[in-house]
């Protein structure tokens, strides 16, 4: 492999979300959601490229005016149905034919707006470092007690563990906010998790914010009152 590897971020954003109408390009601060992301991606050290993959108009221009390469997706990429990697793999058609190719593919959804661009580059560097593994992602840890319904009765997925939140072994879930793919897994496997070995990087839960509901927007623009509060006071 050589020593600067191509990398693309591709920035998947359909415009038929049902729980907030074109929510991608909702504001927030003043700035659509979309323009966050955006401007993580062009502040990495690794990212040599970053689209957008978009069906609706609307969001192609707020992408463009941010700064963002547009890719038009088909609308039967963008149903409810249609799987992100369907989407990603049109992007690398696309710019297979224009002669570009890159090595691996950084999948940023748009819903992250606390995502930094040191989150990705650590990404980056950990897929580039382990090459026996198909993907990194990110992750987030809890100490939550999980389990499920069986037959009206709450059955903990690990039973036994201590009531006391601190004393718990810490568990960790997909947080979605950057997949890095070797493209040659994204391929032959049509995932964005290939079918070997996953790499992981750790984040806290703020920067892995991820807005789905209209309380999410609320709990986004909090946060940023808060860092502007801390800001003000050094």
């Amino acid at each position: 492999m050589s020593a600067s590897p191509h990398v693309l971020g591709v920035i998947p954003a359909r415009g038929g979300s049902k729980s907030i109408p074109l929510k991608n390009i909702r504001p927030l601060n003043g700035m659509p959601l979309l323009a966050f992301t955006i401007r993580a991606a062009t502040q990495s050290r690794f990212l040599d490229r970053c689209v957008v993959s978009t069906d609706h108009p609307d969001i192609a221009a707020a992408a463009r005016a941010h700064g963002a390469e547009v890719i038009e997706r088909p609308a039967e990429l963008a149903t409810d149905q249609a799987p992100t990697e369907g989407a990603l793999l049109q992007v690398l058609d696309v710019l297979g034919r224009q002669g570009y190719r890159p090595e691996y593919v950084v999948t940023l959804e748009p819903t992250s707006p606390f995502r930094t661009a040191a989150l990705i580059d650590r990404c980056v560097a950990t897929a580039i470092g382990q090459q026996d593994i198909d993907c990194v992602l990110t992750v987030t840890e809890t100490r939550k007690c999980y389990g499920r319904l069986v037959g009206g009765r709450f059955e903990y997925l690990f039973p036994d563990q201590p009531r006391r939140r601190q004393e718990r072994q810490p568990l960790y879930e997909e947080s979605s906010t950057v997949y890095v793919t070797r493209t040659t897994a994204l391929e032959r496997d049509r995932s964005v998790l290939g079918r070997s070995r996953v790499g992981v990087v750790v984040t806290d839960a703020r920067e892995a914010l991820d807005i789905n509901e209209p309380l999410d927007f609320l709990i986004a623009e909090a946060v940023l009152a808060q860092r502007r509060l801390e800001e003000q006071h050094g």
